[in-house]
């Protein structure tokens, strides 16, 4: 039997939720990030500035560019938390098989269920009505029967849409489907595979597994398998997060190490409180420079034992930064992060023992 997987995605969340809480923003350009005139990227923008090419990701100064009649707003991450716990709840009524990948977009496994005689097309449908009742926001759903095809529909027919892949579709599908639509494919791949000649999803069925592995390595073996219409990951309803960060960018590339350690901590204490809200504890913490020439450096330290409260880590931060050449070259972004995450009870206090990397 095949499984029956729905992927929802919400629709433009961040900017959504903003023209939702202010009315006179609906129908405008929207972008959520830094400041028009700012080095920050865009976090996310509604649908009326993704028309002038604007994108999640890019520099604020090039979205102004493109489209200076947008209304930039900075991020209200504990609103789009709060909403995003509002829309996980709705999904749990249906399924506890929910794998959440950020605050915006989720798996769910509906195979055995008794809603709507089991149809996996009117439970997506469902829980997009129940989304937009709930939260007053739209959602596109992809329904197929695995995660790789589910996510690529979800994205057919954006926004506010539902699409379905059936197995008696799917191989049609994806032989159509460009390399750049698969995952893991990122630029750099996708432009390699351009010079092997290989466009659409018939190519890399076409070369074959073995060649496949032979130019990308373990990824190549997925690529083809998801050619054939293989994705055999089950939605893993404990899935943790492997990381988590905060970072900021400087409005002008500074040498000044005292501003510096003032922005870390503010982030490091960040960092703790999304550590504290998802009930995580990390087992590493570590701090990425990025000097106002690009190049980036990161410098992390293991934790003897997993924390949580990585805020109070004020000496271990200064010494990772005194690792790095900022101050002696002007920094333009700073980040701090953790990674090796754990939920469950409390450990005991940590102490540190750093490990430069």
């Amino acid at each position: 039997m095949h499984r029956k997987i729905i992927h929802i995605d919400m629709d433009a969340f961040y900017a959504s939720v903003e023209q939702r809480d202010n009315p006179q923003l609906r129908g405008k350009p929207v972008i959520v990030g830094g400041k028009p005139g700012s080095r920050g990227v865009v976090a996310a923008c509604s649908y009326e500035a993704r028309r002038h090419g604007v994108h999640s990701a890019m520099p604020c100064a090039s979205a102004y560019r493109l489209c200076p009649d947008a209304v930039f707003l900075q991020p209200r991450f504990d609103v789009y938390r709060g909403v995003s716990r509002q829309i996980q709840a709705l999904f749990r009524e249906v399924t506890d098989l929910v794998e959440p990948l950020s605050l915006d977009e989720a798996f769910l496994d509906v195979t055995g269920s008794s809603r709507w005689q089991g149809s996996a097309t009117l439970i997506a449908q469902e829980i997009r009505t129940r989304i937009r009742m709930v939260t007053g926001l739209t959602a596109s759903a992809g329904v197929s029967y695995n995660k790789f095809l589910a996510k690529i529909a979800s994205d057919v027919n954006k926004p506010d849409g539902l699409f379905v892949i059936t197995p008696e579709q799917a191989q049609d599908f994806i032989d159509k489907l460009p390399v750049g639509k698969f995952f893991g494919v990122g630029k750099v791949t996708e432009a390699r595979m351009h010079e092997l000649g290989l466009r659409c999803g018939a190519d890399l069925r076409g070369l074959g597994e073995e060649q496949l592995v032979r130019r990308f390595g373990k990824a190549g073996r997925f690529f083809f398998r998801a050619s054939c219409g293989i994705d055999e990951r089950p939605v893993n309803a404990r899935r943790l997060r492997k990381s988590l960060s905060k970072e900021t960018t400087f409005a002008e590339d500074t040498c000044n190490r005292d501003e510096m350690l003032s922005v870390i901590f503010k982030l490091a204490g960040q960092v703790a409180a999304s550590l504290k809200e998802n009930q995580l504890y990390a087992k590493s913490v570590y701090i990425k420079v990025k000097y106002g020439d690009f190049r980036q450096v990161t410098r992390s330290m293991m934790l003897a034992q997993p924390c949580q409260n990585i805020g109070s880590l004020e000496q271990e931060l200064a010494d990772l930064l005194t690792h790095t050449e900022a101050g002696m070259r002007p920094v333009r972004l700073l980040g701090v992060g953790v990674s090796g995450l754990i939920g469950g009870p409390e450990p005991a206090q940590a102490d540190t023992q750093q490990q430069l990397i």
